[in-house]
């Protein structure tokens, strides 16, 4: 029997989904995230990094290159192959919970909104 892993968040899901197509750094993951939710969505940085830290525990993300940029060091996260399975099971568990909800919409003769 395999074990579940619990759901993921709305910013972890994003942040996830941000790093899907290479690798980024804190404020280009907050922008992604953003630019995706069509701003519905906006991460504060302790948001993020704490999020990214439990990604990081979890072996969803990986901290990998790291620059300095103006004197600061601006570090690149990327998705690990355990990362893209959660965030494919995320997207699948949420296409079933919306089938749910819009099928009861559908029976009740409700428009969703």
């Amino acid at each position: 029997m395999t074990r579940q892993s619990p759901s993921l968040t709305e910013p972890q899901y994003f942040i996830l989904a941000a790093l899907m197509e290479g690798p980024l750094h804190g404020y280009g993951i907050i922008k992604a995230a953003e630019q995706v939710t069509d701003g519905r969505l906006r991460i504060a940085v302790g948001t993020l990094y704490g999020a990214l830290e439990r990604l990081e525990r979890a072996g969803l993300v990986a901290a990998g290159d790291e620059e300095i940029v103006d004197g600061r060091a601006r570090r690149y996260y990327r998705l690990t192959e355990d990362g893209t399975e959660a965030l494919g099971r995320e997207a699948l568990r949420m296409r079933s919970a919306a089938a749910v909800v819009l099928g009861r919409a559908r029976e009740a003769g409700v428009a969703p909104a």
